[in-house]
């Protein structure tokens, strides 16, 4: 049993010590894979990987749910954390009291970019919850793959399925998610 699976069992159990433990554990790859999905988002954003992952960390440690199975479902959740993160702040971004439908347009950095504006990442998150309730485990690739950054064959061993089915999940999702995201 891995260190990370080990002090996970110990939380499920309520040792309180043991939060302090994981974060030092885990901290390097959360970062990365906040570093990651925060590469993907529109230039000027405010929110730095390291408090992503720390926004994260406290909802996962201090949230109702804290039975993770080890550490592919620990990540599957810190992915999760990291997703609604990101959508809250879209959706606080369209808000009128935080400039509603004005948007600062830099031609040059947008040209450039290829970012994704905050009403692409809601719809997604829409179609995603979708997607959840018609298969859980297509859905659950998607998060990690988009939300945390990982390869296909990081998400495969954290969802303990092989490759091939990931690949073959990939596909799908992101097909089923097209034409969901872009039905009129």
């Amino acid at each position: 049993m891995s260190d990370v699976t080990r002090i996970l069992n110990a939380i499920e159990r309520g040792e309180a010590q043991a939060t302090d433990e994981l974060l030092p554990l885990v901290y390097e790859e959360l970062r990365l894979l906040a570093a990651q999905k925060l590469a993907q988002e529109k230039p000027g954003q405010t929110l730095q990987p390291t408090a992503l992952v720390h926004e994260a960390y406290l909802r996962l440690v201090t949230g109702e749910v804290r039975d993770w199975s080890g550490r592919g479902h620990f990540f599957a959740a810190a992915a999760e954390a990291m997703r609604r993160i990101l959508v809250e702040r879209a959706r606080a971004k369209q808000r009128l009291k935080r400039g509603g439908a004005r948007q600062r347009v830099d031609l040059e950095e947008e040209a450039l970019s290829g970012e994704q504006p905050p009403e692409i990442l809601l719809a997604l998150d829409e179609a995603l919850n979708r997607l959840a309730r018609e298969d859980p485990a297509k859905a659950a690739l998607v998060k990690l793959r988009y939300f945390a950054g990982l390869t296909i064959p990081e998400a495969a061993q954290a969802l303990n399925i092989s490759k091939a089915t990931a690949d073959r999940y990939w596909s799908y999702a992101r097909a089923w998610l097209f034409h969901e995201i872009n039905k009129v």
